[in-house]
């Protein structure tokens, strides 16, 4: 079967009804792209192999099960699946570290901790968990480039690449997202230190 010039759509529908090599196909085509999407957040060659197998494997159980709609847009809807494997692969792993906010300070900076007393640790480990849930409590847009930029430590190039935006799309963002954050921790008198900037 000559499958250039089939669409995805066509592919699609093949492999609904029974065409293996039609999905075979379908991954030839964009495996290189979803690749590429996934390491882009993960940066570990060995972990995006892995989670592209399972962004096809959702893929396929999504159409078996007959839960895909056929909107012509075969490509993004992948690319969203991987996007959001590697997301929550990269929260699993890491740890949340410090956070610079919109206006340069950074969060935990005035706070000094003993080393070895167990008081100190739990104090900032209790509040290290707050922030991670203020961080949640963003909107999804901008919780995710918030994510990318300051734990996984990705420019905003790549940002804007792996979300499928502009630059200056993914900067504002950012900066909303930076906003609405430290608005939340004055509310909750969550210290931080207003003397230090990083861009």
């Amino acid at each position: 079967m000559n499958k250039i010039g089939v669409s995805d759509s066509e592919l699609v529908s093949l492999y609904k009804n029974g065409n293996e090599m039609a999905f075979e196909e379908l991954v030839t085509r964009h495996k290189a792209r979803v690749f590429t999407t996934i390491y882009l957040i993960v940066k570990d060659k060995y972990v995006a192999e892995d989670l592209l197998q399972d962004a096809f494997i959702k893929v396929v159980n999504t159409i078996k099960s007959g839960k895909y709609n056929e909107e012509g847009k075969f490509l993004p809807w992948v690319l969203r699946i991987a996007h959001n494997l590697a997301i929550d692969s990269f929260r699993k792993n890491k740890r949340y570290p410090t956070i610079v906010l919109e206006d340069g300070s950074r969060v935990f900076d005035t706070m000094e901790f003993a080393e070895g007393s167990m008081e100190s640790v739990q104090i900032k480990e209790d509040t290290n968990q707050l922030l991670k849930r203020l961080v949640q409590e963003l909107p999804d847009s901008q919780r995710e480039v918030l994510i990318m930029r300051h734990y996984m430590q990705m420019s905003f190039q790549d940002i804007a690449e792996s979300t499928n935006v502009s630059i200056n799309t993914a900067l504002g963002r950012m900066r909303y997202a930076l906003i609405n954050l430290r608005k939340k921790m004055d509310k909750l008198n969550i210290a931080y230190d207003n003397t230090v900037y990083r861009t």
